[in-house]
């Protein structure tokens, strides 16, 4: 990804550690699309109904990765509070997920490469969380 070349690049100061801003960007990105794929694979399920609470939390995460990203992309004038809030919010949101997908990881991969996605994100957001705290 282009992520810390494109980041570089950005004429302002960056108020947070770059390599972790990068690190999240791009862990937002990959767990937003695993858990929009992970969705669209339970849909195809046979146990579909079963599958409700995955499908939702799973298109839940990949909405407040992709708004998380967004946000924290945007470095001109970013509004700590917000950002710090938004951050919050996509742990949560990633941990919701990954627990809920890691349930059913054992009968379904695409649960269990969303779990880890999760994980990933959610560990990235928290680190680069602390830094901003």
């Amino acid at each position: 990804m282009r992520t810390t070349e494109m980041l570089g690049t950005h004429p302002g100061e960056t108020t947070a550690d770059a390599a972790l801003l990068a690190r999240a960007i791009d862990a937002l990105a990959a767990c937003a699309q695993a858990c929009t794929a992970c969705a669209d694979a339970c849909l195809a399920e046979d146990m579909v109904a079963e599958l409700r609470r995955c499908i939702r939390t799973d298109l839940d995460c990949a909405d407040i990765c992709a708004t998380t990203l967004r946000v924290l992309t945007r470095q001109t004038a970013a509004e700590a509070a917000v950002v710090r809030a938004q951050l919050q919010a996509c742990v949560v949101a990633c941990r919701t997920c990954g627990d809920e997908c890691e349930s059913h990881a054992e009968m379904h991969d695409h649960c269990r490469v969303c779990a880890e996605a999760c994980r990933e994100c959610e560990e990235a957001c928290t680190q680069l969380l602390a830094t901003l705290a």
